[in-house]
């Protein structure tokens, strides 16, 4: 069966500082990670199967299915965009080749150091983590219109929502707790 990536070599480049010159083979891989470990784990394996089959068969942008393309568009894209990132940026200096593992250099720039690339990849994850937390918002208010987010069943990844994704609410209920 056909893979659907829920986002383009485009969308990365465009919203993000890689280089439109790194090659797609370099990179794609993470997309899927990001997409199968990050977007799944919140969407939910029913859901995230719903907006891929619309993908594949063309019907994403049929006026029908408008709820699930201003979903994916708005709220689902940007999330995989910068979880890939959070993905790829650890491996990006790296080939792994017939000969070993190589680490690449340029006679004109520097590599940079493990703590350069550990800040890069926390500003990427609190990015993703910005819009994960406006895509969970926002389905926990709309799941009348995505029933899929909701039927999950056996072997399926159930998505994670609000109550499992930050510490807000036993932050406001520790803050409740001290005026009763």
């Amino acid at each position: 069966m056909a893979e659907a990536l829920l986002i383009t070599r485009n969308d990365i480049v465009r919203f993000t500082a890689l280089n439109g010159n790194v090659d797609t083979d370099k990179f794609i891989q993470f997309i899927k990670i990001a997409q199968d470990i990050h977007i799944e784990h919140y969407l939910g394996t029913q859901l995230i199967q719903k907006i891929k089959t619309l993908i594949l068969n063309g019907d994403i942008n049929d006026p029908v299915f408008e709820d699930y393309k201003d979903l994916l568009e708005v709220y689902v894209k940007p999330m995989l965009i910068h979880w890939a990132m959070v993905e790829y940026l650890p491996n990006a200096a790296y080939t792994i080749a017939n000969k070993g593992v190589y680490k690449h250099s340029s006679e004109n720039a520097e590599n940079v150091d493990k703590t350069e690339i550990d800040f890069l990849i926390t500003k990427y994850s609190n990015i993703a983590k910005e819009y994960t937390e406006r895509f969970i918002e926002h389905i926990i208010y709309n799941q009348d219109i995505f029933p899929e987010y909701n039927t999950n069943s056996n072997g399926d990844t159930f998505p994670n929502d609000i109550n499992n994704y930050g510490g807000w609410i036993l932050i406001l209920l520790s803050i409740f707790n001290l005026y009763i």
